[in-house]
């Protein structure tokens, strides 16, 4: 029995990153002798066993063998005749197939040290267009590591296996995991372009690929391409570290734009009902969690009264902090203002901008929930006026906010 470190602890090893889950390879042993040495199963589809101190996982070395389509048509083999070769052989990249023995010998068979070396993501074996996770695994490791550069040849294979319809077979799941781990990533508009560089994007996330396209006019600037504008802006989601659901809301909040006529861009006045219509399907077909969607479709639909807060009425902003349930969720418009944040400064002439916006709103919030609202309620002799009078007395309490009074 031989036991290996492999994968990405290696590759995060050499690149001097700090390694935080280390994953391990045993060659030479069978499932029997692994519970003789106190290793707990897990593995479903393959063995694989925790390790009765560290918990860390080893898997048994293994072959797979394509046997339908999609990422779930895989049989595999376990055997203790299988190399550590063999094993690595299976893997994505080149940069996740190498492996360290217990001496600390790198083992290397595919040039992975060679592709760090060189910034390059690069395909181990042609059974890489067998499994089309691997397309949005490759378009994550573009956003992890934004300095590396896909392989020409890595690429082609991508385009082909859009091509031949193996990305159809994604499920859902697998399509929103990766696409969450993406916008987690140091610069997730890499992952974006890279889908759409391969003709995955139009497959995935048709809204987001019809935001690119606006013909060449005279006027033409970059920020009039939306694609363009909306990769900037989960960019600047990741500088500002924003949560996930931020992150997907910087995303989508523009999806409106997509279908707004090109004449008429970068104006887009209404486009955020449409942007809300288009953003409820992909959730359902992406099967996005509540409080993505959540806050995705509350930034979609209100992202633009956000930005001029200061120009809006009272009665006005308190019926936008009631539609957002700010008073009850002040931590959850806090990622609104997050991501409308991201929204305005997603912009070559804003990215070092303050945003008083958000300032202004904190304001207009802490105003109307100074409000009472047990005490109007328990005054109100009419339960049909309690919610008219508690939205009066907020608009009452911004009023006097605004011109710097207190209630």
């Amino acid at each position: 029995m031989k036991i290996y470190r492999v994968g990405g602890a290696v590759r995060d090893e050499l690149l001097g990153m700090g390694v935080v889950d280390r994953d391990y390879v045993v060659v030479g042993a069978t499932p029997e002798a692994m519970l003789a040495q106190g290793f707990r199963p897990v593995g479903k589809d393959f063995p694989v066993f925790l390790h009765p101190h560290s918990h860390e996982e080893y898997a048994l070395a293994r072959t797979e063998r394509k046997t339908a389509p999609g990422y779930h048509g895989f049989v595999f083999h376990a055997d203790p005749a299988v190399t550590l070769e063999e094993d690595l052989a299976r893997r994505d990249l080149t940069i996740n197939a190498m492996a360290l023995d217990e001496a600390g010998a790198l083992i290397d068979p595919f040039g992975g040290r060679a592709d760090l070396a060189d910034k390059v993501l690069r395909h181990v074996s042609p059974a890489f267009a067998e499994d089309p996770v691997r397309i949005l695994r490759v378009a994550r490791f573009a956003a992890r590591f934004p300095e590396f550069s896909i392989a020409p040849e890595t690429l082609a294979l991508m385009r082909a296996m859009v091509d031949s319809g193996e990305v159809d077979h994604l499920v859902a799941e697998r399509v929103w995991q990766e696409l969450a781990k993406g916008l987690m990533e140091t610069r997730p508009s890499r992952l974006f372009e890279a889908l759409r560089e391969c003709g995955a994007l139009a497959r995935l996330l048709p809204e987001v690929d019809v935001l690119h396209g606006v013909p060449q006019r005279a006027d033409y600037h970059p920020e009039i391409d939306t694609f363009v504008h909306v990769m900037m802006v989960i960019d600047m989601a990741a500088q500002l570290r924003l949560s996930l659901p931020a992150r997907f809301a910087a995303l989508t909040h523009d999806l409106g734009k997509g279908v707004t006529p090109a004449a008429v861009l970068p104006r887009h006045t209404g486009h955020e009902s449409v942007s809300v219509a288009l953003l409820r399907p992909l959730c359902v077909r992406l099967k996005v969690p509540a409080e993505c969607r959540e806050l995705a479709l509350l930034v979609a639909s209100c992202h633009s009264d956000i930005h001029r807060v200061d120009i809006l009425r009272p009665a006005t902003l308190v019926k936008l902090l009631e539609r957002c349930d700010a008073m009850r969720r002040p931590e959850r418009f806090e990622e609104v203002l997050a991501a409308c944040e991201a929204d305005y400064r997603g912009r070559r002439d804003h990215a070092e901008r303050d945003y008083p916006q958000a300032r202004l709103w904190r304001a207009a919030l802490a105003a109307a929930r100074s409000v009472d609202a047990g005490a109007i309620a328990r005054s109100c002799s009419d339960p049909a006026q309690i919610p008219v009078r508690i939205h009066a007395a907020r608009v009452a309490a911004v009023r006097l906010m605004e011109t710097g009074q207190t209630p």
